[in-house]
């Protein structure tokens, strides 16, 4: 089930290179989610996430996921996801 509308998804853009966005299939939400639950999940900006998403924007290079938090896109480049460097 897709959590953003593709109109929506139509406009956004990474807001770091302006590429467009694609929305993260479920098996990358789940890895994320799986990193959060071990403590092992942090965000661009060196935060630790510490709840899980529901879903994510992922720019063109794979290297930011945008996370869906509570239906809404949270499009603030230090909360982006670094899928590449989970472990």
């Amino acid at each position: 089930m897709a959590l953003v509308t593709d109109e929506l998804l139509a406009i956004l853009r990474c807001p770091v290179e302006g590429g467009a966005l694609a929305e993260a299939d479920a098996s990358l939400v789940a890895n994320i989610n799986s990193a959060i639950a071990r403590g092992a999940a942090t965000t661009v900006g060196g935060a630790k996430v510490e709840k899980p998403i529901q879903g994510g924007l992922l720019n063109a290079a794979g290297d930011r996921l945008y996370p869906i938090v509570d239906g809404i896109p949270v499009m603030l480049p230090d909360e982006a996801i670094d899928p590449t460097a989970l472990p």
